[in-house]
């Protein structure tokens, strides 16, 4: 299969986008399969190739506020030369928003079927940095570009309600994978918890970006809770602010690889405070770790937190609640240890592979579904997806 994928962000960048594409390239190329990326230009950090995939860059521009973010705008020709020149069998749009509408435009002047794969929810990160008054403009972007797509594929059974509350069709759910070998409880390094916690306290980590929307100064609320630390993984540009608002948590900076799987095998408890997570790998990540996740009880983390088992939900903006949450679990260290058990067997079998093969399924039903479905069978389809997201 040809395969064309328009990323909204790639390379150099860190993020749920970034690494689900990349797990995708390396499932595409043991297939091989021909692939062809097309992302934001960041300079001379962006690679040539990528598990076989040749990378194509167009201009971008830094987003204001986070210098890393990049975004690509401008005409859509350059990118109907691009799919042109290597008839693609299908397009797969990466996140889309400015890139991916371009690319979704051109896709439509050359008559390719395009799969979307939504996974950043933009309208509500745009109030989170500041832009008011837009988000029913940009949810008509959202609407306008997954509308031009013969499927859109949504991480979870909360985000595939809010699309079809907002007007999106052609649904289907495509959760993510998790690497159980490299996140795991035989990562826990007791030399490094010693260094962290010198008089034995509990870790109580958050692992991600440090930015507006994921709302990391709600770990506040969990400063004064006795016998604890507060780890921080990851870094961006609140990481200042947030350093000064918790002056007596433990900031590591970016980590990879091993390094981040030993961070995160080596917390007592995974806290994940966004209330904006289409799916939140990380949560993911600390379960199959071994580690019970404490998270907001809104969209992608309450398919993947068993409330009361493998973790505790709570109600989104109640930080008393997440602070009880967090006390049970420190203070118990059989539940502790019962919870993280749960949490790993809830995650076994759930392999980049597996859901890598489903994409491709995907692919092919997009395929069928460009050479000439009819509106009955785009109604069955619909149909089909909201009674699989209500079983």
């Amino acid at each position: 299969m040809r395969i064309v994928i328009v990323a909204e962000s790639f390379l150099p960048q860190t993020n749920g986008v970034v690494h689900s594409v990349l797990r995708v390239l390396d499932h595409l190329a043991a297939r091989g399969d021909d692939v062809l990326v097309v992302a934001p230009d960041a300079g001379p950090d962006v690679p040539a190739t990528v598990a076989g995939a040749r990378v194509v860059t167009v201009p971008a521009w830094s987003f204001p506020g986070y210098a890393d973010v990049r975004v690509a705008t401008g005409r859509v020709s350059p990118l109907t030369a691009i799919l042109r020149d290597f008839g693609p069998d299908v397009v797969h749009l990466a996140s889309p928003f400015a890139l991916g509408w371009r690319a979704a435009l051109a896709a439509a002047a050359l008559d390719l079927p395009v799969v979307a794969v939504y996974q950043t929810d933009v309208p509500t990160y745009a109030g989170r940095y500041g832009v008011r008054g837009v988000e029913n403009l940009l949810w008509k972007r959202v609407r306008d570009l997954h509308g031009r797509a013969d499927l859109t594929l949504a991480p979870s059974t909360a985000t595939i309600r809010t699309l079809e509350e907002r007007g999106v069709e052609r649904l289907r759910l495509w959760r993510r994978g998790v690497d159980t070998d490299r996140f795991s409880p035989a990562r826990r390094d007791e030399s490094w918890r010693r260094r962290l916690a010198p008089e034995g306290e509990r870790l109580v980590g958050y692992v991600g970006r440090l930015a507006p929307e994921k709302q990391v100064q709600d770990l506040a609320a969990l400063q004064d809770l006795p016998g604890t630390r507060i780890v921080v993984v990851g870094d961006g540009p609140e990481r200042a602010r947030l350093e000064r608002l918790l002056p007596g948590a433990h900031f590591t900076g970016m980590l990879h690889g091993t390094a981040l799987a030993t961070a995160v095998a080596g917390l007592d408890v995974l806290v994940s405070t966004s209330e904006t997570e289409t799916f939140c790998q990380v949560v993911q990540e600390g379960l199959a770790s071994g580690v019970p996740v404490v998270a907001s009880g809104v969209g992608g983390p309450v398919d993947l937190v068993d409330h009361s088992r493998t973790g505790w939900l709570y109600e989104p903006g109640d930080l008393g609640g997440l602070a009880a949450r967090v006390r049970d679990l420190t203070g118990d260290d059989a539940k502790r240890a019962a919870f993280g058990r749960a949490a790993r067997r809830s995650v076994e079998g759930r392999s980049w592979q597996a859901v890598c093969s489903e994409l491709v399924g995907h692919y092919a039903a997009a395929i069928e579904q460009h050479r000439g479905t009819g509106p009955h069978d785009i109604g069955r389809l619909h149909w089909t997806t909201r009674r699989m997201v209500r079983s």
